[in-house]
């Protein structure tokens, strides 16, 4: 009777650890859609808080949870949710200028889930974070140039430099955002 009972609770247990991933990933898909609104408009790619989002998905939720968080924003956005930048939607955004930094967003959480918890310092993690927005200017200067510019000079100073200053601070943010909360909490989520 005493096995039922242990097998019982294993599986409550389980259930409710998958129910809380879940939710955990879905909140920070909303995180994603929210900080994608945040927008200071430029052509051909805004300033948005998308990736102050995409950077703490990775380090609270770990590579795979993180991952699968970016997913969801991507699917629910391809699907006809307006979740992009000023409310943007569909597969033709992620075929344009800037689908290159949506598709980079999966494989920059498994990036910075995956390094971070190797090391709990503030240093580790900003460079974790680092990893993870070069994996999104990587990803989206490729696809600018492919798409937008056909020049590798004018895809790297629009779609990489002129955003080092912007993603600075929020890299800073998200370090310390995570640091803090990480200190205080070492099992989060």
């Amino acid at each position: 009777m005493e096995a039922k009972s242990t097998l019982i609770e294993r599986l409550d247990y389980t259930t409710q650890t998958t129910i809380e991933q879940v939710l955990w990933a879905t909140a920070f898909a909303g995180l994603t859609a929210f900080g994608a609104q945040m927008e200071i408009p430029h052509q051909p790619v805004p300033y948005t808080l998308q990736t102050l989002f995409v950077l703490l998905a990775g380090a609270f939720l770990g590579a795979r949870n993180g991952a699968l968080s970016q997913l969801v924003y991507l699917a629910v956005g391809a699907l006809g949710v307006p979740v992009f930048s000023g409310g943007g939607f569909g597969i033709a955004r992620l075929l344009g200028p800037t689908g290159g930094y949506l598709f980079a967003f999966p494989i920059a959480t498994a990036v910075v889930g995956s390094l971070v918890h190797r090391n709990r310092s503030l240093i580790w993690s900003v460079v974790s974070m680092c990893a993870g927005l070069l994996v999104i200017f990587t990803f989206g200067t490729v696809q600018l140039n492919a798409i937008y510019f056909h020049d590798w000079r004018s895809s790297f100073n629009a779609g990489f430099l002129i955003f080092s200053w912007w993603d600075v601070i929020k890299l800073g943010s998200a370090a310390m955002i995570y640091h803090e909360i990480a200190k205080r909490w070492p099992k989060v989520p």
